[in-house]
């Protein structure tokens, strides 16, 4: 490419949760226009969005050098603003006379209604304007109950979808070149946006558990397909076994596509290296994930409202201690304990556990859903604007095809049925590691001479039994 055409008019490409260059339709378009291409990621401040959690902001810091890194591997770089995009990609437009600006659709009502200002505004000054589909594996509203109406139910969601879904043969394939823009274009350092926890670092633990990045992700996946697809639908629910992907930090900075991943899973089961029951069952988490974004679209409010408005009467309990408590591992309920370490640890927790902390908060405890879910929301690498809330009300009852606010997880028989060996427990709760696993669940039931020291583990922060009760009582009472 000659001088002369890198300074040719460019087009921008406005990376947001999409950090890859595989199957990137918006990237993919952008170099079909022919014009050299402008990278650009827009760390939003000032605007309507969620923030993002401390968790999520670190993941954020490593995938985007990794997207920079990969660029660089290909004559260019990434642009980081910090800002406004509305007022952030009118400036970039004008200052460098793009003519085109490409970008993969978003779906919550705040990032869609920035995109459309933006768009608005591009338009104006004369920019051609190219969105398209990326997030997820179905345009939300395309397919519709019988009566033209949103589902409101998992089950005949994916029922209606899962027939849709078949191996792609159109993804897009990582480029093996791309034309750069050639003009000064401004660029903040990516230190200068502060996602790196300092003052103190406690980001040890993640980064000893995670790869971000596209390279990292597409490496998660093969793992995935080489073992623990096979072994999904009869391991999936024990904690201490690797038979879950791991990819939903991946999925939620978008640094391998959904299309990408359900792809290679159907391509292992028309192979015969992973059995349909698996397949099928592992397909039906990312409808989950579907799911959860297709209500979000119908229901914008979900994290800050109960998605059933019976339960807004419910008696919730103010209780800073016991969330703290809850929040720090120390409620003497060693698989919630476990979780709640892990999840702090590593910035991820196992979905199995995820619900059985949630229950003992909302229902033992009777916190509020919605500090549970801000709560994950800081903590969790994969914390995603959907998933997250749509979680916690299912769990707690609140929500579009919830479980039923009368299921009460019993933590300890929990505890004994997914981790019987007490594996996952010992790796995070070292305080009893010692115990023999017939009471390792059940610390409390240990002989007074052998029972841990209060001060080291607590016991149970409530009875299972009066805690249930209790929660069924609020239950009534709210209906």
């Amino acid at each position: 490419m000659s001088v002369e055409d890198s300074l040719a008019a460019p087009v921008i490409v406005w990376f947001r949760d999409d950090l890859r260059l595989s199957d990137h339709p918006a990237l993919d378009a952008a170099k079909a226009s022919g014009r050299p291409v402008i990278c650009l990621f827009v760390f939003e401040e000032g605007t309507e969005r969620r923030s993002l959690g401390a968790a999520s902001r670190w993941w954020l810091d490593k995938s985007l050098a990794s997207l920079d890194g990969d660029l660089r591997r290909l004559g260019g770089r990434l642009v980081l603003r910090r800002g406004d995009p509305r007022l952030v990609l009118p400036d970039i437009a004008a200052s460098t006379g793009a003519t085109g600006l490409y970008f993969n659709r978003r779906y919550d009502r705040e990032g869609s209604g920035i995109d459309e200002t933006v768009a608005t505004e591009l338009r104006r000054q004369g920019v051609a304007i190219s969105s398209h589909a990326a997030w997820l594996l179905f345009e939300p509203g395309t397919i519709r109950t019988k009566t033209g109406g949103t589902f409101r139910v998992f089950t005949p969601f994916w029922k209606a979808h899962r027939p849709h879904l078949s191996p792609r043969s159109a993804l897009h394939r990582r480029p093996d070149a791309l034309s750069f823009f050639g003009g000064m274009v401004v660029s903040d350092p990516l230190a200068s946006l502060g996602l790196h926890p300092t003052r103190p670092d406690w980001s040890g633990g993640l980064a000893a558990s995670w790869a971000p990045g596209e390279a990292g992700a597409t490496a998660r996946l093969a793992t995935f397909l080489d073992g623990g697809l096979s072994r999904y639908f009869a391991e999936r629910d024990f904690p201490a076994i690797e038979a879950s992907s791991r990819l939903s930090p991946h999925l939620r900075f978008g640094e391998i596509a959904v299309a990408r991943v359900a792809h290679e899973v159907l391509k292992a089961q028309a192979a015969g290296s992973a059995s349909d029951e698996a397949a099928e069952k592992f397909l039906a988490e990312i409808g989950w994930r579907e799911f959860a974004w297709h209500l979000l679209v119908a229901f914008p409010d979900l994290a800050r409202r109960n998605y059933q408005a019976g339960f807004d009467s419910f008696p919730w309990q103010d209780d800073a201690s016991a969330l703290k408590a809850w929040a720090t591992g120390q409620t003497g309920y060693p698989i919630v304990d476990a979780g709640m370490r892990e999840l702090w640890q590593t910035g991820f927790m196992h979905n199995r556990v995820r619900m059985i902390a949630a229950s003992l908060l909302i229902k033992h405890l009777l916190i509020h859903w919605r500090q549970g879910e801000q709560w994950f929301w800081d903590t969790l690498v994969d914390a995603d604007l959907a998933s997250n809330p749509f979680g916690w009300q299912w769990v707690a009852g609140t929500g579009a095809d919830a479980a039923p606010y009368f299921r009460v997880f019993n933590p300890t028989a929990q505890g004994e049925k997914f981790d019987p060996e007490g594996s996952y427990v010992r790796r995070f709760v070292p305080e009893i590691a010692d115990l023999p696993n017939r009471l390792l669940h059940c610390p409390w039931e240990t002989p007074p001479l052998l029972r841990p020291d209060p001060s080291l583990y607590p016991p149970p922060i409530v009875d299972h039994d009066t805690g249930r009760k209790r929660a069924l009582a609020a239950f009534a009472q709210c209906r």
